[in-house]
């Protein structure tokens, strides 16, 4: 059954993330997009919807007051930049309250939740999503995952390494990028450094090597050792896997 949705967002840099992510799911249709929360209510006068994302920060009229106002609301699934208001959208029966950056295996699964959509179809959508957008410089900025060699964590910042684009700061933790990076394609070996399983061309039981660059792989994260041996004998102190 095909789910008809609209996002409500006042943001063209969230709604565009949220256009590319619905748009590859067959069972979603957008049948509008709104910039506030007057918009969204017109709409839904003359259109039916039942799948509702919804930004809560918006001038004039906050998205969850948007729901209070309703008689019959659609279900909803909240897109915001804030923690704070989690408890009062779950009161709404809210389906999901998604923080941004929103990665796409987080969207499939609160979508998920409503659409119910076979398991075998998900699992593919969700092995090749193939970027996914970090708000760098007041925007969005798509970084697609075959292109990341390793990310770097600063102070207050984190540094994205691409190998056909320049490196990409952002103002993250290290933690929040992890997050939202698919687990089979990406590794944390310390606590200031996640590479690309496919961009790793050695290592050792102490260091990564993705090109020229040496990585260091911290104490605290000796078992990633395994998830690069997977099938091989243990390496002593020092010598490479080629």
């Amino acid at each position: 059954m095909l789910c008809k949705c609209i996002i409500v967002d006042d943001e063209p840099p969230a709604i565009h993330v949220l256009e590319t992510y619905i748009e590859s799911l067959p069972q979603l249709e957008i049948v509008g997009v709104c910039k506030n929360a007057f918009e969204a209510i017109n709409l839904m006068n003359t259109e039916k919807v039942d799948l509702m994302f919804l930004d809560i920060n918006m001038p004039k009229l906050m998205g969850t007051q948007l729901m209070k106002t309703l008689q019959h609301p659609p279900k909803v699934i909240f897109t915001t930049a804030h923690k704070d208001y989690a408890i009062e959208a779950f009161d709404l029966d809210a389906i999901d309250y998604l923080l941004k950056p929103i990665s796409f295996e987080r969207f499939l699964k609160a979508v998920n939740k409503f659409c119910n959509i076979p398991q075998a179809e998900l699992e593919s959508v969700a092995q090749n999503p193939g970027f996914v957008y970090f708000r760098a410089d007041r925007k969005m900025v798509k970084v697609f995952l075959d292109d990341v060699l390793y990310i770097e964590s600063f102070k207050d910042y984190v540094v994205i390494h691409r190998s056909n684009e320049s490196p990409l700061r952002i103002k993250q933790t290290l933690n929040s990028v992890e997050s939202v990076l698919p687990k089979h394609q990406f590794l944390r070996i310390h606590r200031s450094y996640i590479v690309s399983f496919n961009k790793i061309t050695a290592f050792t039981k102490t260091d990564v090597e993705i090109g020229k660059m040496e990585l260091p792989i911290g104490r605290s994260y000796s078992d990633v050792f395994k998830q690069l041996t997977p099938n091989s004998q243990s390496l002593p102190e020092g010598v490479d896997e080629r």
